[in-house]
């Protein structure tokens, strides 16, 4: 009978929902960086009172999916194993 006594956690690693948030919020920046650097014309400032807004939400986006991936790198979640239960069926040798 070789059955294992305890069972590891496991990482949820990339399932785990700050990594796609981080992802989802990364492409956000991405294209509001790049179309705040290169595509912004000057009567686009002068409605937004000279201030590049998509420059300035694409970083700021960008950074907070930095600290999002940090956030899962630094603190991963861990899915608790499950232990056989005497109600689920095992192979038995007989």
């Amino acid at each position: 009978m070789a059955t294992e006594s305890g069972a590891r956690p496991k990482k949820a690693g990339a399932f785990d929902i700050r990594l796609i948030i981080a992802l989802l919020i990364g492409v956000y920046g991405v294209i509001l960086t790049v179309m705040g650097a290169f595509f912004t014309s000057d009567a686009e400032l002068k409605k937004a009172a000279d201030v590049n807004i998509n420059l300035w939400a694409g970083i700021g986006m960008l950074v907070v999916s930095a600290l999002f991936i940090i956030w899962a790198r630094v603190r991963p979640l861990v899915v608790p194993a499950e232990p056989e239960s005497e109600d689920t069926p095992a192979a038995t040798a007989e």
